[in-house]
């Protein structure tokens, strides 16, 4: 009798009948029937259940994996509609900050494209365009501005005084023969080129005649000498230096200059030469022919090496001898009122600024009112033909590039022809290197992340801007007391000096200088340079300057695509800060600029 085995005894059993009978199923008896059929039930039934389950969890896990893939999908979706609805508004209706008037072609903020290597250009639109909204969100919050906004480091900016006033010579007599100067460039250029007459005179032993003003196809400005400055001062400080006289003896006057070879352009004598070059060449000439004629006279006199009393000279021309006449003071007296809102305060520059005309504006009742504003000058060097003398792009496509190239060949077409001749660097490379000017989205985002509040008063200066004033638009909307002497002054006090920009330009001197902080966009500028040294002259250590480097900034704005605002708060004002240190001229740089010198300031500490 055969006993229950295991299943592979079973199987065994099963394959020896199966060799013996294979066409016939084994008989089996009753018990062993009845045990193959339990084995049978229990194992059907427990691979059943084993199946089952096995089926419910890979269908479990497949809707959770299904539903986990639906939610990514969502996600995704969500974002892609999202980003898309961005794009087109950014394209279509950029954000209200961003907005402008302005054609496609001009706009930096909506069109520009630059990137640091040059090779994939990146558009600056999105990148301004959430910049200035994180910038409105930040100024939004009114956080209390940073404490040394307003300041200069004071102890070591204090210790200077000005002293260029005082002499160490007797007079010259000016016995060698007279000296005409014919200045070209704007206002800024040319008072550079009469303080530098002014030493070349002392230097020759030579009669200084009033210097005259070239009219530029640029400035378009027909002022003379007389109708910017004081004549009378002008003569009156420097007598003891030198001596002036308005134009030259008649006996002179008939002479022709260019044939007896009295005529010396800037072609003829390179930038900044030294004195030794002006009593090598330019001495013979005038004891020759009794006149030398400098047309094109600029940035003709070096700074080092000079003598002493020399550079001394320059600096009292510069910060002594040249006022404005009463006319351009008066209304120069008038925006700085309107400025502070108050007619009251006397600032530090004033008296130098706008002599007589200062005092003469102060009422007692607003002075017992009001309480005095402070302002920040913001100096947009952005006119047209700093923007196409740069040789940056702007983001304005073939349009700007043709409309740059038109202006340059008729203003500059020295430059035009050597970009035309010659591999000069690309527009990103400039950029990268700091070469482009800043545009007014960038001075307003480097404004923002200083600190300046929504509050700030702020008065730009140059705002002929390329462009039009609807470059404006980015600035008024994170600072809406932006204003500009066009706005502070009404049509019928500004046309007196309609169609003559060196007179206007000499109201924003004015602005600027006096103003209780400065910022300037680019630190190459001659107005920049002529106000930030005046404002250290006359400042006694509480005028701040702002004065980027640009270079700094440009790796700054070229990561901003996606760079946090605190982030670029904390690397714009340490790019600033920089900037601020109170330091002696550096050896061959401008006194005017840089007047911390033993030959313009003395030292009390």
């Amino acid at each position: 009798m055969l006993s229950v085995g295991s299943g592979t005894d079973l199987v065994t059993e099963r394959g020896r009948s199966s060799s013996r009978t294979p066409n016939h199923s084994p008989r089996l008896g009753p018990s062993r029937l009845s045990s193959s059929r339990s084995r049978s039930h229990l194992s059907s039934s427990s691979s059943s259940s084993s199946s089952c389950f096995w089926l419910w969890y890979r269908r479990k896990r497949a809707k959770v994996l299904l539903a986990l893939i639906a939610l990514l999908a969502s996600f995704f979706l969500v974002n892609y509609v999202m980003l898309l609805r961005l794009q087109h508004q950014q394209e279509d209706e950029p954000h209200p900050i961003a907005k402008s008037t302005l054609p496609s072609s001009l706009s930096l903020s909506l069109q520009g494209k630059w990137n640091k290597n040059g090779n994939k250009k990146k558009m600056l639109k999105g990148n301004y365009a959430r910049m200035l909204a994180l910038a409105a969100h930040a100024l939004a919050e009114n956080k209390r501005e940073p404490k040394d906004l307003w300041q200069e480091p004071l102890v070591p900016a204090s210790s200077w005084r000005p002293c260029s006033d005082q002499r160490n010579w007797e007079p010259n007599e000016g016995n060698n023969g007279y000296i005409l100067v014919t200045a070209n460039g704007g206002i800024n250029q040319q008072r550079v080129a009469v303080c530098n007459a002014v030493v070349v005179a002392r230097l020759l032993n030579s009669t200084l005649v009033i210097p005259k003003f070239m009219y530029s196809s640029v400035w378009r400005d027909l002022s003379q000498f007389r109708d910017i400055y004081q004549e009378d001062h002008f003569i009156n400080n420097l007598t003891p230096d030198i001596r002036i006289v308005r134009e030259l003896p008649k006996e002179l006057q008939s002479l022709d200059l260019e044939v007896i070879g009295s005529v010396v352009t800037d072609v003829d004598m390179g930038k900044e030469a030294k004195p030794s070059f002006y009593l090598k060449h330019i001495l013979p000439i005038i004891l020759k022919n009794q006149v030398v004629h400098f047309i094109g006279f600029g940035n003709r006199l070096a700074f080092d090496p000079i003598p002493f009393e020399l550079q001394r000279l320059r600096c009292r021309c510069n910060f002594h001898a040249l006022q404005f006449v009463p006319r351009i003071q008066e209304t120069g007296a008038l925006l700085l009122k309107r400025l502070r809102g108050h007619g009251g305060l006397i600032g530090p520059l004033d008296r130098y600024l706008v002599g007589q005309f200062g005092e003469l504006n102060m009422e007692k009742s607003e002075f017992l009112s009001k309480k005095a504003s402070k302002y920040l000058a913001l100096h947009l060097r952005f006119e047209i033909d700093m923007v196409s003398h740069s040789l940056c792009e702007f983001g304005g496509g073939e349009e700007e590039r043709k409309e740059l190239e038109a202006y340059r060949e008729i203003h500059f077409p020295a430059l035009a022809h050597l970009k035309n001749t010659t591999k000069l660097p690309s527009p990103s490379e400039l950029r990268s290197e700091g070469l482009c000017p800043l545009t007014p989205e960038e001075a307003i985002l480097m404004l923002a992340a200083l600190g300046f509040t929504r509050k700030t008063n702020i008065y730009v200066a140059g705002s002929n801007l390329y462009g039009g004033h609807s470059r404006l638009v980015a600035l008024t909307s994170l600072y809406p007391k932006l204003v500009t002497k066009e706005t502070l002054l009404s049509s019928a006090e500004l046309e007196p000096f309609a169609n003559y920009s060196s007179q206007l330009a000499a109201l924003d001197y004015i602005g600027c200088a006096a103003s209780d902080a400065f910022a300037m966009t680019d630190s190459g500028s001659q107005l920049s340079s002529l106000v930030s040294g005046y404002r250290i002259y006359y400042g006694g250590g509480r005028m701040p300057t702002i004065r980027p480097n640009k270079r700094r900034l440009a790796s700054i704005f070229m990561k901003n695509s996606t760079i946090e605002w605190r982030i670029f708060e904390q690397r714009m004002r340490k790019a600033v800060r920089q900037t601020k240190h109170v330091l002696t001229r550096p050896k061959g740089r401008s006194v005017y600029r840089y007047p911390r010198c033993k030959e313009c300031m003395c030292r009390t500490i």
